[in-house]
């Protein structure tokens, strides 16, 4: 497998604790895009507040 950042061979191993990555170099550049919201999935914007059914009482099990 390649590592999704460089496309360098990845070792998929337990060896390697920076997996799917090939070096933690990579796998920091990854937590970078994910902090800075460079990681979206299309759509329509959502408006930030909470959903009704989340207030609806759930029943006890």
């Amino acid at each position: 497998m390649r590592c999704p950042i460089c496309k360098q061979p990845a070792d998929m191993t337990p060896a390697n604790r920076f997996r799917p990555f090939c070096s933690e170099r990579c796998q920091m550049v990854d937590l970078g895009t994910w902090v800075d919201e460079g990681y979206r999935v299309p759509g329509a914007a959502v408006e930030d507040r909470e959903h009704p059914d989340d207030f609806k009482k759930k029943p006890l099990h």
